[in-house]
């Protein structure tokens, strides 16, 4: 029987739904506080208190409220997964790995915990079971609708995804209180299935290296349909590391590196790339299953220790200034616009900005906000018609570049594809500075999607 408190709470969680299906969010919350301060272990209040403070940028409390629910709830798989996919996202891949399996151990078949498992044992380089938990994840789930939160009619976005990863970040692009995004996984939808109602598609298949078959598949699914298209899988198809080295080589301002695609006993390419090289599995991101190696001996070892029956073997490039520094800059094709993203500056070789001493140093603040505000006057000429073709090349709308600059302004690629992510900068004052050139970029990739979203009505 409902108690006088229990009727409360239950309106108090409505009034909360309420008020975040309509985009107020700071109302919602506080709309869950309040049902916490009455019940503290209520697992609906934690669970989407935290998918709310997580939308709103807010990854600590979101963090804290996921284990709330977690502790407070063990055997529910729903807080498990929600707590394993922060874990992914953070890069805590252990982590994840004991929540989609505490997950699976109280029921066995939970699609989302199979997705989840299946994404982190794949960054782990473990293909085959990767791969088994994929198909028992999205057999019978290629099609997510995602919630609509706006107060008018929505845009309907048709999201082409891969199952088997390699996507393009979109969260914070397609929003929820504009757009109702329909995520469709191509791997596992069925060939001939009517697509669902839609006015525009995304397609955030973005690695074509790990993706070949899948945006094949793509092309051939989206074929029929009369909407406007983002990243065509045709053109996608042309970015995987190899071909993009070698179509850019001829680039006026730009070196790419020499590269080869090697099986696992093959030691050929050693001697014409020479050393250092740079050896990496294809199809992973963020430094995964990349090693730079000094000698035949280390290579042979690297080549025992990384996933996958075919490797890339890369030329190094030198990235280095004059204070022995590496300088990995960032920037974004948005519509034919190059758009300033952030620089990296580290000791490493293999530099990202998560792992860089930016937050550390200052120095490399002060040097990374003159790149946001002047690229040109920091990049040079050279360096900037470089990028204006390499965006020409990609023939993509949406795409990014990681790259540094040689020591006389030329472009030094290392790579460019549509899974470059635009990250907002964590709250902390330290830096402000970057706020205003990453929202220019995230607006421009709104405004794309807004633009290319025709009218509702039939198709």
């Amino acid at each position: 029987m409902m108690t006088g408190s229990d009727a409360l709470i239950q309106q108090l969680l409505a009034r909360a739904r309420g008020l975040a299906s309509t985009g107020e969010d700071e109302a919602a919350k506080q709309a869950y506080v309040e049902i916490l301060s009455r019940d503290p272990t209520h697992f609906n209040a934690l669970n989407e208190l935290a998918a709310l403070a997580l939308a709103t940028g807010h990854r600590s409390a979101a963090r804290t409220a996921y284990r709330q629910a977690v502790l407070c709830h063990p055997d529910n798989p729903v807080g498990r997964v929600n707590l394993g996919n922060l874990y992914f996202q953070d890069g805590e891949l252990d982590a994840a790995r004991e929540q989609y399996a505490a997950a699976l151990a109280v029921d066995a078949k939970f699609p989302e915990a199979h997705q989840g498992l299946a994404r982190t044992l794949h960054e782990l380089g473990q293909v085959e079971a990767a791969e088994m938990h994929l198909r028992s994840g999205f057999t019978g789930h290629a099609l997510v609708v995602k919630p609509f939160r706006g107060l008018g009619p929505p845009r309907r976005v048709l999201l082409l995804v891969s199952a088997r990863f390699g996507n393009v970040a979109t969260q914070l692009i397609l929003e929820d209180r504009r757009f109702e995004v329909t995520a469709l996984y191509v791997d596992f939808f069925e060939t001939g299935r009517p697509l669902p109602d839609h006015e525009l598609v995304f397609n955030a298949i973005g690695d074509a290296d790990l993706c070949r078959g899948t945006l094949e598949r793509a092309a051939t699914l989206i074929a029929h349909s009369r909407a406007p298209v983002i990243n065509r899988p045709e053109r996608v198809l042309g970015t995987g590391r190899l071909e993009n080295a070698r179509r850019l080589a001829g680039v006026p301002g730009v070196v790419a590196p020499a590269m080869q695609r090697i099986a696992r006993g093959d030691t050929a390419a050693f001697a014409a790339l020479g050393f250092p090289l740079l050896l990496r599995s294809p199809g992973y991101h963020m430094g995964s299953h990349f090693l730079r190696v000094e000698s035949a001996l280390q290579a042979a070892q690297a080549l025992a220790s990384l996933p996958g029956d075919e490797l890339l073997a890369i030329e190094y490039l030198d990235a280095r200034g004059a204070d022995g520094l590496v300088r990995k800059y960032r920037a974004m094709f948005i519509e034919g616009v190059i758009y300033p993203l952030h620089l990296a500056i580290s000791a490493d070789w293999k530099v990202h900005y998560f792992s860089a001493a930016m937050a550390t140093d200052p120095r490399h603040r002060d040097e990374e906000r003159r790149f946001l505000d002047d690229m040109l006057g920091v990049l040079g000429p050279l360096a900037m018609s470089a990028l204006a073709r390499i965006g020409q090349q990609l023939g993509l709308d949406y795409a990014g570049i990681d790259f540094g600059v040689g020591a006389k302004g030329a472009v030094l690629l290392f790579e460019a594809n549509a899974t470059m992510v635009i990250v907002p900068p964590p709250l902390d004052p330290i830096w402000d500075y970057r706020r205003a050139a990453i929202d220019v970029a995230l607006q421009a990739a709104r405004r794309l999607v807004s633009s290319r979203c025709r009218p509702a009505g039939p198709l």
